[in-house]
């Protein structure tokens, strides 16, 4: 069993891969990483990721780094599981840079986004977390979900009203 994901481990994980990897690299926290990192939440269980590029020297890094470290790292991201929204990476937020490894938190829309779609309870807080602090406005989630809809069809796991209502409702949510 691995340890909590806690905030320092986090940096201690930024520095580790800052040190094994040449090349420019750019790293996209998602899902519990970021909740932990913004203060709303203490610990995840696993770190979330998307590399880009595609990179060979990070995919051979991580398992040594899971196994140094004691974490739990997978490669997930929400445009795994709703269309990419456009702009995601100029919303996504600078974190640090360790070498030539920079980080961010994966575009917070995308990320609300993906929650909202899957619907459970941690999820549905985060998603309000972001929101109650100003990281995601309601009518830019609501525009930029308008502007990925006619492309759900694409993700066979979804069903597109359902994922509609379920915006719908978290933008009447208080």
């Amino acid at each position: 069993m691995r340890e909590p994901v806690t905030a320092d481990r986090i940096r201690s994980f930024f520095t580790a891969l800052g040190a094994k990897v040449r090349g420019d690299v750019r790293v996209y926290l998602t899902g519990g990483a970021t909740a932990v990192l913004f203060g709303w939440r203490s610990s995840t269980v696993d770190l979330d990721l998307k590399f880009v590029p595609d990179s060979d020297a990070v995919l051979r890094a991580l398992p040594e780094l899971k196994e140094e470290l004691h974490l739990n790292v997978e490669l997930a991201s929400p445009d795994q599981f709703i269309p990419e929204l456009p702009g995601w990476q100029e919303r996504s937020r600078f974190i640090a840079a360790e070498g030539t490894v920079s980080f961010f938190h994966y575009d917070l829309y995308a990320q609300a986004l993906a929650k909202i779609e899957r619907g459970h309870d941690q999820d549905l807080r985060d998603a309000r977390e972001m929101a109650r602090r100003g990281l995601v406005d309601r009518e830019e989630l609501r525009r930029l979900f308008q502007e990925i809809e006619p492309k759900l069809f694409r993700y066979s796991a979804i069903d597109p009203e359902t994922f509609r209502r379920s915006v719908e409702e978290f933008l009447r949510s208080p």
